[in-house]
């Protein structure tokens, strides 16, 4: 099943402040504190999507729903206080992978709402609004009522609410976020900073200058695309590429065989998620009597990365990176 996901658009950014506030006390019961106490906590208020939360101490029992959600969570070591998670797009990071198994999987889609409970959550992060459903979890609302905490992705606010500016800043402001929410402010900074020096190094290699792309997500009548507000272009960019779509609004759009064939892209990159895999584009692509024509699949000049690399988050620097490194390794055009 395709994931509810939300074609990014730029939009204002949304407000955050750290300020000083109480809330009421979370759910009795939990797990040890990552790195931090409640006596060392420094209270925090978010606007987030338009919905007010207030943190008084660092959550115990984190619910993460959303591949996204769940990366940034083991990014900061959060694992000793993650009561559950839920819905992957992909594999997880290899790189997060011993720690994830180390974390209940509640549900390989949404739970029910009687699982998510069953979970005794104090806190619940996700990447997409449709979490907060009030068919999946349940609203933010509901869960305030129960005393659990929510945090919702800038990029994943739902319509009506301030979504961030799709860019790289905003998936580090997000991080910065749930590194103050769950008290580890100064892990949420070395990851930053970790990230801006990576991808640094990517845009000074330029492995893509020079080159157009079609990024093909899904989709055999009507490719869906990376269009130019959004994770895939922010990925182009950093590898110095053009993007054939790039003048269609928000992240992903449909887009057309017509225009691909006009273009005949340099490289073709796919993404490889569970409900497309890479290898179902690959056999599409060279079986089509018209697209088996373009350059990039006769010289199978193709890049191939995980979905969870191509949205704004934890992941994107890691997106950039394989990119760049697969386009390095490609013969010359």
């Amino acid at each position: 099943m395709r994931p509810r996901r939300i074609l990014l658009a730029a939009g204002p950014a949304v407000a955050t402040s750290l300020l000083l506030g109480a809330c009421a006390d979370a759910p009795s019961g939990g797990m040890p504190a990552a790195s931090s106490t409640a006596s060392s906590f420094t209270p925090v208020q978010l606007d987030n999507c338009g919905f007010k939360e207030t943190v008084s101490a660092p959550p115990q029992r984190l619910v993460t729903l959303n591949q996204g959600a769940t990366e940034v969570a083991l990014a900061l070591g959060l694992q000793d206080r993650m009561a559950g998670s839920a819905y992957l797009d992909d594999r997880v990071s290899p790189k997060y992978a011993a720690a994830y198994k180390t974390v209940p999987v509640l549900s390989e889609e949404y739970p029910t709402k009687e699982q998510f409970v069953a979970a005794r959550p104090d806190f619940a992060y996700a990447a997409y609004a449709s979490a907060f459903d009030a068919k999946a979890i349940g609203t933010r609302a509901e869960l305030a009522d129960k005393r659990i905490g929510s945090y919702l992705s800038p990029f994943g606010c739902p319509k009506g609410t301030p979504a961030a500016e799709p860019t790289f800043e905003s998936a580090w402001r997000e991080i910065t976020d749930v590194g103050s929410i769950f008290g580890v402010p100064n892990k949420a900074t070395e990851l930053v900073n970790g990230q801006r020096a990576e991808l640094g190094k990517i845009r000074s290699a330029a492995a893509g200058e020079g080159l157009q792309m079609l990024w093909f997500d899904s989709g055999e009548k009507t490719p869906f695309v990376g269009a130019g507000k959004g994770g895939p272009q922010l990925v182009m960019d950093a590898v110095g590429a053009s993007n054939v779509f790039s003048a269609l609004p928000g992240g992903w759009a449909d887009g057309s065989w017509e225009k691909v064939v006009a273009a005949d892209p340099d490289v073709i990159v796919l993404a490889d998620a569970s409900w497309s895999t890479a290898d179902a584009k690959k056999k599409h692509l060279r079986g089509d009597p018209v697209l088996r024509n373009l350059k990039a699949v006769k010289q199978n000049r193709f890049v191939v990365l995980p979905f969870s690399e191509s949205t704004p988050g934890v992941r994107l620097v890691d997106g950039a990176k394989t990119v760049s490194d697969q386009l390095a390794a490609l013969p010359a055009k």
